[in-house]
C-alpha cells in the first residue's frame, strides 16, 4: 500500500481560526494518527475520505489520485473504495446486523431485505464470527460485536483502506482493553490497510506500525513502535 497525502485547510471563524497543514507519506498498511483532542487528526480523515475539501493539496492512494487541488481532481466519496469508521460506529438502528452488513451492496434508497443471502456480505458474517446475531438489532448486541459489523459493512465495499476514527474513545477501560486485543487481531487476519486516530498511546502501540505524531494541524515526527523501525518521512511540497 502507498499513500500521499498534502492537504492544507484553513477552519474557523474571525476570532477562532485553525489551519490544518498536513503532509506525509507512507508505504505501511497500518498507519497510526497520534495526537491530543483537536489536533487535527479527524479532519485529515474526513480530507481523505473525501468528507472535506482541502483548500490546496493532493492525496494520492495506490497510485489513485483522489484530490489534486492545481489538477482539478476531486474524487467524490462514494468513489473513492475508501472506509470510513466513525466512533460510534454508525450502525442504522432499525436493521438487523445482516442488513446493516449488506446494506454497501444495495443500490437506491431501498434497505436490503431480512430475508436476502448476499455471497460478499456472508463472507464477512463467517469471516468475524457474526453468524449467530445476524437476525439481531444493533440495540441488542455487544459493543465487540458492533465493531465487528460496523467493519464487515466497510469491508464487504472492498476497500482500498479503512479508516477508524478513536474507535474506542467512548468506552470503558476494560471494554476498550479487549476491544483493542479483538481489533489488532483482526487487523493482523485482514489484508486490507489500515489507519487508525487516538489520542491513547496504547491504541497506537497495538494499532500502528507506521505512527505520526499530529499537533496544531501539523505532522511533528514520528517514532518506532515495539521495535519497528522509525518510518516517518514528511512529503514533499506538491501544492
Amino acid at each position: 500500500m502507498s499513500m500521499h497525502v498534502t492537504v492544507r485547510k484553513d477552519l474557523g471563524t474571525d476570532d477562532r481560526r485553525f489551519a490544518l497543514d498536513i503532509s506525509f507519506e507512507s508505504e505501511s498498511r497500518r498507519i497510526a494518527l497520534f495526537g491530543p483532542s483537536g489536533a487535527g487528526k479527524s479532519l485529515t480523515l474526513r480530507a481523505i475520505a473525501g468528507l472535506l475539501r482541502p483548500d490546496s493539496g493532493r492525496i494520492v492512494l495506490n497510485g489513485r489520485t483522489l484530490f489534486d487541488s492545481a489538477g482539478g481532481v476531486d474524487v467524490r466519496p462514494q468513489e473513492r473504495r475508501v472506509a470510513y469508521l466513525f466512533q460510534d460506529y454508525a450502525l442504522f438502528p432499525h436493521l438487523t446486523v445482516a442488513q446493516n452488513i449488506a446494506f454497501g451492496l444495495a443500490r437506491g434508497w431501498r434497505n436490503p431485505g431480512r430475508k436476502a443471502r448476499h455471497p460478499e456480505a456472508q463472507r464477512w458474517i463467517d469471516a468475524f464470527g457474526l453468524g449467530a446475531i445476524t437476525g439481531n438489532y444493533p440495540g441488542e448486541i455487544s459493543g465487540g460485536q458492533k465493531q465487528r459489523t460496523a467493519l464487515a459493512r466497510a469491508l464487504v465495499a472492498q476497500p482500498d483502506i479503512v479508516l477508524l476514527d478513536e474507535p474506542f474513545s467512548a468506552l470503558d477501560p476494560a471494554l476498550r482493553v479487549r476491544m483493542r486485543n479483538e481489533l489488532r487481531a483482526l487487523q493482523a487476519s485482514l489484508e486490507v490497510p489500515m489507519l487508525v486516530i487516538s489520542h491513547d498511546p496504547e491504541d497506537v502501540e497495538a494499532l500502528g506500525d507506521h505512527v505520526l505524531e499530529v499537533r496544531d494541524g501539523r505532522i511533528h515526527g514520528g517514532g518506532p513502535v515495539k521495535g519497528h523501525p522509525q518510518v516517518y518521512a514528511p512529503a514533499p511540497a506538491r501544492i
